[in-house]
């Protein structure tokens, strides 16, 4: 399970990294024809700066295409038209990430207020608010998700208090549990499971919350984490991670809540994407025509970069 390090909490200074995802699929056949999409470049958002972000294909791509989507995230879109047995997309980046907010529950709004301000917003910025509010393909709200939630977000308890502790219980009720789930899991089965992965628990959290009417999105990244004392780092070794972000309302904006580690969000988490689920953010989709059975192999670094002008 990915894990913060330990002055995760504490962190109150910007950190720069240095971030290789390098996805690798070997096939049985020959493939003819492939189209993809990646979604692993980091953009400049309020929490994170992105510093430059390259991606290589192997082989070469014939096509090559970048836009934003819907929700502000890089598209690197490629097809290659000629056969192939191994395919290879390195995304190399290097980014700073800004220390979260100060959430004191003294000044934070009560959560039916926000529940109340989110259904009334209007704007186009507040459109990106209120959207998040409401079902998507794999989030879908229910009575059960807002019975869970209602234990936590209990009268008027402000926001920051109840969505911390509802990432705790999260983190406290559920198993982390490679072999419980898969990447299509329904959020329902997740749930009665009490069982799964950090994608099953931030979109189980996502829809207790739209389920009492909060707006709640998903978001992919990375997570900086440490060997255990005595061990070498492995390079590697780290893993894409998610969580999700809850709207806390015009003064504190997007809360980014982690339930896998039972924790806000700070400079430990590096977000590449967001949307309303896993199916708006995955890392690479794609088609292909041939290619037998497949293996995949995906590799994930981050480093911190020592000194703010390294790797410029």
């Amino acid at each position: 399970m990915p894990t913060p390090s330990a002055d995760n909490q504490a962190a109150n200074e910007s950190v720069r990294y240095r971030i290789e995802h390098r996805t690798a699929y070997r096939y049985s056949e020959s493939v003819a024809i492939c189209q993809n999409q990646l979604r692993m470049q980091p953009r400049t958002r309020p929490s994170i700066t992105c510093h430059f972000s390259n991606v290589t294909i192997t082989p070469h791509p014939e096509r090559v295409a970048e836009h934003e989507d819907y929700f502000g995230n890089r598209v690197y879109s490629f097809a290659i038209e000629r056969m192939h047995r191994e395919l290879t997309a390195t995304v190399i980046s290097e980014v700073t990430v800004e220390p979260a907010k100060c959430l004191h529950v003294s000044s934070s709004p009560d959560w039916q207020s926000i529940q109340s301000e989110s259904r009334d917003i209007v704007g186009a910025s507040g459109r990106m608010i209120h959207e998040f509010r409401f079902d998507s393909p794999r989030v879908v709200s229910g009575k059960m998700f807002a019975d869970y939630a209602l234990v936590s977000f209990a009268d008027s308890r402000p926001i920051v208090d109840a969505a911390l502790d509802l990432t705790r219980r999260i983190h406290q009720d559920f198993r982390y549990d490679t072999a419980a789930t898969h990447v299509h899991t329904e959020t329902e089965e997740a749930f009665q499971l009490r069982a799964g992965v950090c994608q099953d628990f931030a979109h189980i959290q996502i829809a207790c919350l739209r389920s009492i009417g909060l707006p709640a999105r998903y978001v992919s990244g990375y997570l900086r984490t440490r060997p255990a004392e005595g061990q070498t780092r492995l390079v590697g070794a780290d893993e894409s991670h998610a969580w999700l972000s809850v709207y806390g309302g015009q003064k504190l904006g997007w809360i980014d809540c982690d339930p896998t580690n039972a924790c806000f969000c700070s400079t430990d988490h590096i977000p590449i994407c967001i949307g309303r689920d896993y199916g708006d953010v995955s890392p690479m989709r794609g088609v292909i025509i041939g290619g037998g059975d497949t293996s995949l192999k995906v590799n994930v670094d981050v480093t911190p970069v020592e000194g703010q002008g390294a790797l410029t």
